[in-house]
């Protein structure tokens, strides 16, 4: 895999954005402002499954701006730290890598709201007929209609699924970075609530611990259905963590630039070694050209010559 990562580079590198971390948290930012504004977009943005193969293809794209839900002044700070943890990612690796990185868990993501489309088509009706009953008195009163049936197409149209929808935001795109980041740098330490001194790989593995204590609660305490629907939220937008560390060996990818520097390296390596470390002075012979031969610096010529023992003693000493 990681070779073929490397072909990947070699020929589509140059096409990698360059500073992604930068316009993901612009993104975000326009989303956080947005949610402030007028709160009721999010049903218009996000990954709704349905409502895109109901001609609502923008939303494959648009969901990315759908923000964490957090206060401002916490939103300032969550994206300061997701932007100081991706450009370190994309300085370690590479911009390529980090963009197929982010990208993966971007497709991932929307692979797993389709199967959830899938499953509740097919299995999951009476799950979702509960929570449509639940779920569209919220939908409503956020677009402004009084039955189910009016709800806007903009909206999705269908309240299950805009249930759905918003189980999917950056919030666990965010989260693989930082798992990422975790990895890559388990000792370095951050400061919660700017005192406290944590490792990074702690808070990895409370974050862990965390989410599959929520998808375990959720087979429990919401039965079947309600747990697929969190385990598939959650790991859809997680894979890629756990894929690409599998595949790369723990993050240790090797660019073609530093394969390049490598290769160089063995071969100088492999130069010097045949490279003879004896030579007669006056034959020329080596240890390789006659491994039997013995070697000898001579005392009393004025420099470093080195001689066979064939011709040790009967040189004539350079003055």
């Amino acid at each position: 895999m990681e070779h073929f990562l490397v072909k990947l580079e070699r020929k589509f590198g140059k096409y990698a954005i360059r500073n992604l971390p930068l316009y993901l948290i612009i993104c975000y930012g326009f989303g956080y402002l947005m949610n402030i504004f007028k709160p009721e977009w999010i049903y218009i943005v996000n990954l709704n499954p349905y409502a895109i193969l109901h001609g609502q293809v923008w939303r494959l794209v648009s969901w990315i701006l759908v923000p964490e839900e957090t206060s401002l002044f916490f939103a300032i700070i969550v994206l300061y730290f997701y932007y100081s943890l991706g450009r370190t990612l994309e300085k370690t690796w590479g911009s390529f890598l980090f963009n197929v990185y982010f990208f993966s868990g971007f497709v991932l993501t929307i692979l797993g709201a389709f199967l959830l489309l899938v499953y509740f088509e097919t299995f999951g009706s009476g799950y979702a007929q509960l929570i449509d009953f639940i779920y569209s008195p919220i939908i409503k009163e956020a677009v402004g209609v009084s039955q189910s049936s009016e709800l806007p197409w903009l909206m999705g149209g269908s309240a299950f699924y805009a249930y759905v929808a918003s189980c999917f935001s950056t919030y666990h795109i965010n989260l693989s970075i930082f798992l990422a980041f975790a990895i890559m740098y388990p000792d370095m330490k951050v400061y919660v609530m700017f005192v406290i001194p944590i490792k990074v790989k702690i808070m990895g593995f409370i974050y862990v611990g965390i989410l599959v204590f929520e998808i375990v609660f959720g087979f429990l305490q919401g039965g079947f259905s309600h747990g697929i629907l969190l385990l598939v939220s959650i790991g859809a937008s997680l894979l890629n963590t756990l894929l690409f560390f599998i595949y790369t060996k723990k993050g240790r990818y090797r660019s073609p630039r530093e394969l390049k520097r490598q290769h160089d390296y063995k071969v100088k390596i492999k130069t010097a070694e045949k490279q003879a470390h004896h030579k007669c002075a006056i034959c020329g012979q080596t240890e390789q050209s006659n491994p039997n031969l013995t070697f000898r610096y001579c005392s009393k010529c004025k420099g470093n010559y080195e001689y066979c023992e064939e011709h040790l003693f009967t040189h004539k000493h350079v003055e």
